[in-house]
């Protein structure tokens, strides 16, 4: 069974920063891309990051480049998301997932993200 325990998250102002884990289990994690979402009250889920399965390649949505970034630890089966310049448009709950943007599986309850002065 897929698993992931996400956490990292919590209540930061303006300009903050946050680190996300993402700890995996359940798969033979460094065979799969790894993405990170995010999903804002009463809205979809967000594509934000996603990196290969070696942690070279990574790719990121318009609205985080520059502010964000994902890594990951093959051997703790474990991605990162480490946010910086947090806005308050930021806010939503985080999520990864394995796979990309238009197939993915999620099995965690997520980490909320709360950007407030």
């Amino acid at each position: 069974e897929v698993q992931f325990v996400e956490s990292g998250g919590g209540l930061v102002q303006p300009g903050g920063s946050l680190r996300l884990s993402c700890a995996a289990s359940g798969f033979i994690f460094s065979n799969y891309y790894m993405s990170w979402f995010r999903q804002a009250p009463g809205k979809g889920p967000e594509w934000v990051s996603g990196i290969n399965t070696g942690g070279i390649y990574t790719r990121y949505a318009d609205s985080v480049k520059g502010r964000f970034t994902i890594s990951r630890d093959n051997r703790k089966n474990t991605v990162y998301l480490q946010m910086n310049s947090l806005k308050p448009e930021d806010t939503a709950l985080y999520f990864c997932a394995r796979g990309d943007s238009s197939d993915y599986t999620r099995g965690g309850q997520g980490t909320q993200v709360i950007v407030s002065s």
